[in-house]
């Protein structure tokens, strides 16, 4: 389970930010992860209240996730998809000549300083 090191990647990230602007607190932080990045979103949020425990400046920051949908684009016909329902072969044209265009982020979106 990869979520825990992310949870502290995030941590360990938000606490250089804090540093470099004389930041005190942080309200929430907003996570944009993507369907198909491996991820588990009901995962981090455990890992969240087990980290944020052990840590300073966290224990009442709030983590917020967003999925981000997965879409596959299509170079024989030149069409977007949703990836999960059709995976790699395009629904409109049948090419297997696809690439995933998101759904594969994760990224801090926002962070709520106080």
């Amino acid at each position: 389970m990869h979520e825990l090191g992310t949870i502290y990647y995030v941590i360990d990230t938000v606490e250089k930010l804090m540093v470099e602007n004389q930041l005190t607190k942080v309200a929430s932080i907003t996570l944009e992860i993507g369907e198909v990045s491996g991820i588990v979103p009901q995962y981090l949020t455990d890992f969240w209240l087990y980290a944020r425990a052990k840590t300073e400046h966290f224990q009442e920051t709030e983590l917020k996730v967003e999925t981000l949908k997965a879409v596959t684009y299509c170079q024989d016909c030149g069409k977007t998809y949703p990836t999960l329902q059709y995976a790699k072969i395009c629904p409109y044209c049948q090419s297997g000549n696809t690439f995933l265009v998101t759904g594969n982020e994760y990224n801090i979106k926002e962070i709520e300083a106080m």
